[in-house]
């Protein structure tokens, strides 16, 4: 019987303790939005949206909801203290100026020198790059957060990517459902499992060869 593997929600639990206090991180569609959520205790951390929103906290409560705060996926937001909006032009010049230390992207592939592409499946011809080109060559830090293997099987994580990139070599580390990998210049470092997970079974379903780290341990929270 093959070992469960992780919810989007724990997928975004662990990359959040990634993030260290004071960090101003920008976080992508799908399960990177989770990630606001689950803040590590004792840090603070600020949110930044390309939709003029700085500082932002969890997503708003059913019957909350107010419109005119919400996130880069169009999710409403809750009021924090401090939180502070601003245009768009100023949003996008925070990111292309350096000041975002860490972004959390989905993917559809990533290669093992960290190539991302993330914007178009090539069989469906229809993508819109959007902000994540400027996050990917922007940001200090780039996080990947996605399941380890699309609907059919077909590994995610790479050797090369067969998609249009989004950027070339920007990725630093992968968090996905089954394993968290980092990209290191020898090649994809495999540094956690899933609980039940082996090396050998997140290598079968891995594109790329993974190196395995001596200090291996399962993923906790």
């Amino acid at each position: 019987m093959t070992a469960e593997k992780l919810s989007r929600e724990v997928i975004a639990m662990r990359v959040a303790k990634e993030l260290n206090d004071g960090d101003v991180v920008n976080l992508g569609l799908g399960i990177p939005t989770l990630c606001s959520q689950f803040v590590p205790e004792g840090r603070t951390v600020f949110y930044h949206s390309e939709s003029g929103v700085l500082n932002y906290g969890p997503m708003a409560e059913e019957g909350e909801e107010d419109q005119d705060l919400i996130n880069a996926g169009g999710q409403f937001l809750a009021p924090v203290p401090g939180m502070s909006f601003f245009d768009s032009g100023s949003a996008f010049a925070m990111i292309r100026g350096g000041h975002i230390d860490v972004t959390v992207l989905g993917a559809l592939q990533v290669s093992e020198k960290g190539d991302l592409a993330n914007w178009m499946i090539p069989s469906r011809g229809i993508g819109n790059v959007g902000g994540a080109m400027d996050l990917a060559v922007g940001a200090k830090r780039v996080i990947v957060s996605m399941e380890h293997v699309d609907r059919d099987g077909t590994p995610k994580v790479v050797a090369k990517c067969s998609f249009p990139l989004t950027c070339p070599t920007c990725v630093d580390m992968i968090v996905t459902d089954i394993a968290v990998i980092s990209v290191e210049e020898e090649g994809l470092v495999l540094r956690e499992t899933a609980p039940g997970w082996t090396a050998a079974d997140i290598q079968s379903q891995t594109g790329a060869k993974l190196i395995i780290s001596p200090l291996l341990k399962e993923i906790t929270l």
